[in-house]
């Protein structure tokens, strides 16, 4: 009985005398002499406790209460990434081998992405990079952990954190499979268990959903989870536009089709910006709860699809106006190559295409052939033919002829800058995918100030459009009698137009000489008429595109679907045919060089010039003896120079928006 006494005296000393060594002696330290029953802290020595078959093991926490210890399976910690640490590598306060442990005061408990930070600094230096590359994937997460909603202190105890490593990842048993494995898809799905420690009611909403049902029922690898939406590391609040922004567009990584139609739409278009304040993948179709729309559950069902519209269109301040019965029959994710599905959206822009492909096709080609046929005039030393003086005063030579009145040219004027702007402001929204737009939006601060920009210029283009049209009308009225409506005055197509376009083929071709214009020449004839085409296209459009809750109340909700079309398409038609064919025709031909040609902000030609570009005119002015009426005195050379400075600043702003243009439809990003 006394040497059993003196034996555990022996052993207890001993092991006071290893607490007080250093950890790694006390771990190196052989053992002798079994019966004494020494233990080093290895980790053979924790698991004869820890390994899970000694029942349960509890601990007192930081608030005085017993807490369970969680077991350490042999089996499971062989296998995971930490097995060849040793226990006391991370619990460094672990001082002792005796239950409970004393803990030693000084020494903080480890920190994980301290640790493996610390490792990665480590393996630079050695210059094993190459040899260990996870630890560099380690350490940005690391880095964007820490920027994360995670990171931050609990509100409930700000003395914890809101997640630490440890929370989703089990140190003990931690080892993600590789990519592309059949043991990395099953360990994919388990992931809503983790998060579902913290998030229950989240978890239970996602385990009825379509996403749940499909992981749990039917083992689909391929379905969301909650990493595929809210990422892993640096998980933000989802109430910040980061997290919606990030959030919709990891729907788009699965649901690629539906995603780009959501882009091709305003709602997409404002969220490709990267501002999150209009309608989202999750606002109408939920978030963890998604049912498929034919569920009576769903927020897309028809029975809820108006409240639903609703949420955001709510009548109340700050918010669109009230969704009304039209809004359910909208396609937000109608598409043109569906005609069994959108028949309208079908058949809409396959006419938008045909009528872009006519238009460019025939004015290209006879912008390509004018320029060939005066550069080679030049180029052969073909002169404009002289004003024949013989029949006119000798005065007349320097006097120019007046074309536009000062309420053309300033409606010209407000009319070139408001289309300028609205095709700005446009534009960045049709291409929204471009650096150039989201500069052009920060620009604005937004697309909210954008859009208010873009109203105000096309109220400013149809208030210019309207009094033109009371103008001409009181014209027309006050000289009904001399008025011919397919006379030489008038912007009615006549004969004269059609044999005039022939006549330019032919010179174009060499087959003939220029044809005599009159007053307004058939291209000017058509760029006239182009305008109230569009005035009904595009403003038609973007009036019921701006006034949805009205129009909705008449009129079914795929109108809205043709609108998005007609106004994005006709607008790309505007904008690309008047930086290229109407800035050709006034400014780039041969005989224009160098631009500009200021007679819209003059007002006046020269007569040379005169006689050259309206013959017919001319030779009519001369034989009636009404010439003279229309001579005005050249302008001055401070007002010349400063329309040249204006005419040169519109037509670089011009061809800066048909190249941002040419970089949304040739990158990609075009609808």
């Amino acid at each position: 009985m006394r040497i059993r006494n003196i034996a555990a005296w022996f052993a207890a000393a001993a092991v006071f005398a290893a607490a007080s060594l250093p950890i790694g002696s006390v771990a190196a330290a052989p053992v002798k002499d079994a019966a004494l029953f020494v233990q080093k802290l290895d980790n053979a020595t924790c698991q004869t406790c820890h390994n899970g078959q000694k029942g349960k093991l509890e601990m007192l926490a930081s608030n005085g209460e017993k807490r369970p210890v969680r077991p350490v399976v042999p089996v499971k910690y062989s296998t995971s990434v930490h097995a060849k640490m040793d226990c006391v590598a991370c619990h460094l306060e672990i001082t002792d081998s005796v239950t409970p442990h004393q803990k030693s005061a000084t020494v903080k408990k480890a920190d994980c992405a301290q640790c493996h930070l610390d490792l990665w600094e480590e393996t630079k230096k050695l210059g094993k990079i190459a040899e260990k590359p996870r630890l560099g994937i380690v350490a940005d997460n690391v880095a964007a952990y820490r920027k994360s909603f995670h990171a931050k202190p609990d509100k409930d105890d700000p003395t914890k954190l809101m997640a630490i490593c440890s929370d989703c990842h089990d140190v003990h048993t931690f080892d993600v499979p590789p990519r592309g494995t059949q043991e990395r898809k099953e360990w994919h799905i388990t992931v809503p268990d983790i998060c579902g420690r913290c998030h229950e009611d989240h978890l239970s909403d996602w385990t009825d959903s379509v996403h749940g049902k499909e992981a749990t029922e039917k083992k689909n690898f391929k379905t969301a989870v909650c990493s595929d939406c809210h990422t892993t590391h640096d998980i933000v609040g989802s109430s910040t536009d980061k997290a919606k922004l990030s959030i919709a567009a990891s729907c788009g990584d699965c649901h690629k089709e539906a995603f780009a139609s959501y882009k091709a739409s305003y709602h997409g278009q404002v969220n490709t910006l990267g501002y999150a304040y209009t309608a989202k993948c999750f606002d109408c179709h939920g978030s963890h709860a998604i049912q498929p729309s034919k569920d009576p559950k769903s927020k897309m069902h028809e029975k809820n699809r108006l409240k639903t519209c609703q949420k955001c269109h709510s009548g109340k301040e700050g918010k669109p106006p009230l969704a009304t019965a039209g809004f359910l029959s909208f396609s937000p994710h109608g598409t043109s190559d569906n005609f069994a599905k959108y028949p309208e959206i079908w058949l809409t822009t396959k006419s938008m295409i045909a009528l872009l492909i006519g238009v460019f096709a025939f004015f290209w080609l006879h912008s390509g052939l004018w320029w060939y046929r005066e550069y080679a005039d030049r180029k052969a030393g073909k002169t404009q033919p002289h004003i024949r003086t013989d029949a006119l005063p000798a005065e007349f030579a320097t006097k120019h002829v007046r074309r536009f009145g000062p309420m053309w040219r300033i409606a010209h004027l407000l009319f070139a800058l408001s289309v300028m702007i609205l095709v700005l402001t446009g534009m960045a929204a049709f291409y929204a995918e471009t650096g150039w737009a989201r500069a052009v939006m920060a620009a604005f601060s937004g697309p909210q100030t954008a859009g208010l920009v873009h109203r105000v210029a096309a109220f400013t283009m149809l208030g210019i459009f309207f009094i033109h049209l009371i103008a001409v009308s009181m014209n027309i009225l006050r000289n009904w009698k001399d008025f011919k409506i397919f006379g030489p005055d008038s912007f009615v197509p006549n004969w004269k137009d059609m044999y005039d376009m022939i006549g330019m083929f032919k010179w174009f071709a060499g087959k003939g000489p220029r044809p005599a214009i009159e007053r307004w020449s058939y291209w000017e004839k058509f760029d006239y008429w182009a305008v109230f085409w569009g005035m009904a296209i595009i403003g038609g459009s973007g009036m019921m595109l701006a006034f949805p809750h009205i129009v909705a109340k008449f009129l079914p909700g795929w109108v809205f679907n043709v609108a998005m079309v007609v106004h994005g398409e006709e607008a790309f038609l505007a904008a690309v045919f008047l930086f290229t064919v109407h800035f050709f025709n006034n400014h780039f031909r041969p005989d224009k060089l160098p631009p500009p040609d200021v007679v819209m902000f003059t007002g006046t030609q020269s007569l040379k010039e005169f006689r050259h570009e309206h013959r017919a005119q001319y030779d009519r002015l001369v034989e009636t003896g009404q010439l003279e009426k229309y001579l005005v005195d050249a302008p001055s050379a401070p007002f010349t120079l400063a329309s040249k400075i204006l005419g040169l600043t519109l037509i670089a702003f011009g061809l800066a928006l048909l190249l941002m243009i040419a970089i949304g439809f040739f990158g990609g990003a075009g609808h």
